[in-house]
Order: C-alpha cells, then structure tokens, then sequence
C-alpha cells in the first residue's frame, strides 16, 4: 500500500475466500453437469492464483484432474500504449482449449477492460466451446457489457477506492480489502508482495 492510499475496510478474510471458492466450485460443477469438458484458465498475477484453487477444489469434488492454465493479457490490454513498461509474465496453457468449456478465473472485476483483454488473448489461442467467467469479487462500474457467471461475493465501491485481493502466496496474507485513494490516482491490482 502506497501513502496515496488508506484501508477503508477489510471485507473477506481468509476463511471467507475460501468459502467463496469452494461454493464457487459447486456453482461450476453444477452448471457444467461435472468436470468432464472443464478446463481452468486464470488471468495472472492472482487469477491465476485463485483457479489454481479452484481447480483443486474441484478436483477434490470429483476426483478427478482439469487442466489448469495462466493468461497473461499484458499485450492486449487498451491501455498497452500508456504504460512505459509494462511487467510481462507468461502464458502457460499447455492444452488443447478448442472445444472446451473454459472458467476464466480473475480477482477483481470492475470496468470489464481486463475481461475483454483476456477473451481476446484466448481466441488467439483457440476456440474453446464455452467462456464462463468467475471471479471473487463483483465491484461494479462495468464499463463495457460484461458480467460473470459465478461471483464470491459483490462489493459495492465508489470510483474513489480500489478493492484488492491479497493472497498468501504472494502477499503474506489472504483478505479483500477496500482502499481509499487519492483523487485523480488510478485503482488497480495490488502489487505482489502487498505493498
């Protein structure tokens, strides 16, 4: 967290992550009728972090094992041309998506930018059968007509704050939180390593 930024509020603890995927999990397997066709694709830095979660969650469920991929949608972004640099991580889907149902897995989903980024990097890749898109959390502010399929919980927000997950791995500790930022500063993703 930078000085521009303050805690407003902590709304998801560790355990309600967890809660959430797991139901999140329930929610796939029934709407998809098992796991069979199934393939989990999360958008990185945390995305990818949240469907690997996911996709043991759901093994566990099912017994059995899904393909699990990471989307780095850097060069596809709208804002490309703005950044100076910007941090490229990589794409690692090491299986055939043509045909497949896909559960693109993001964090925070807020003007739909970083959803349309991430479908389009995907039909770069393939044609899968299906795009379902579930995330953690819902904050509103769509700027374009995108919505999820299956959301942990929604977070009503002003344009003011920025909503970010945290995650162990990455962070030291696993919560949602709601910032306050600086009048004409950008929200967006955490940094890894929290701050």
């Amino acid at each position: 967290m930078s000085d521009l930024e303050s805690i407003k509020s902590i709304v998801m603890d560790a355990d309600g992550i967890e809660r959430s995927l797991t139901r999140i999990a329930h929610e796939i397997l029934e709407k998809n009728k098992g796991a069979e066709n199934l393939a989990i694709v999360g958008i990185v830095t945390r995305g990818d972090l949240l469907a690997k979660r996911l996709a043991e969650k759901i093994e566990s469920i099912e017994g059995v094992s899904i393909p699990l991929g990471r989307l780095d949608i850097s060069f596809y972004r709208d804002d490309f041309a703005t950044h100076i640099s910007p941090e490229v991580l990589s794409t690692d889907i090491l299986f055939d998506i043509d045909g497949r149902d896909i559960v693109l897995v993001d964090d925070v989903l807020y003007t739909g930018r970083t959803i349309r980024a991430a479908l389009d990097a995907l039909m770069d890749i393939g044609r899968p059968e299906t795009v379902q898109l579930a995330v953690l959390i819902d904050r509103g502010h769509r700027q374009l007509p995108i919505r999820a399929d299956y959301v942990g919980k929604n977070v009503p927000s002003s344009k003011s704050e920025s909503v970010r997950l945290f995650l162990e791995e990455t962070d030291g500790k696993s919560e949602v939180e709601i910032l306050t930022i600086e009048d004409g500063k950008r929200a967006g993703s955490a940094p890894l390593g929290g701050e």
